[in-house]
């Protein structure tokens, strides 16, 4: 059973920084790629991030370019999204995802996710 389980999500104030983790359990965690995603209330689930099984490569919505940064460590199972210089926009549900395919920007084809855990920063 493959489980990915969020975690580090809360209450930040504008400027500050977040860090999330997923931790991924039930499957070879080298043979998929990573994926962050985001829903705001009353919008779609969007994308934010995503990273190679190697951590060679990343993709960013431009939204988040030089402000979050995605990662991986392999031998922890362990998938990050560092998050720095907040901004009220990024207030939402952080999602992370698997998938084989690299780059996967639509959630739609992503293959497992985790529940979720909510980002919220304040003005």
């Amino acid at each position: 059973q493959v489980q990915l389980v969020e975690s580090g999500g809360g209450l930040v104030q504008t400027g500050g920084s977040l860090r999330l983790s997923c931790a991924a359990s039930g499957l070879t965690f080298t043979d998929y790629a990573m994926g962050w995603f985001r829903q705001a209330p009353g919008k779609e689930r969007e994308f934010v991030a995503t990273i190679s099984r190697s951590s060679g490569r990343t993709n960013y919505a431009d939204s988040v370019k030089g402000r979050f940064t995605i990662s991986r460590d392999n031998t922890k199972n362990t998938a990050y999204l560092q998050m720095n210089s907040l901004k009220p926009e990024d207030t939402a549900v952080y999602y992370c995802a698997a998938d084989a395919n690299f780059p996967v920007i639509i959630a739609d084809f992503y293959s497992y996710w985790g529940q979720g855990t909510q980002v919220t920063v304040s003005s």
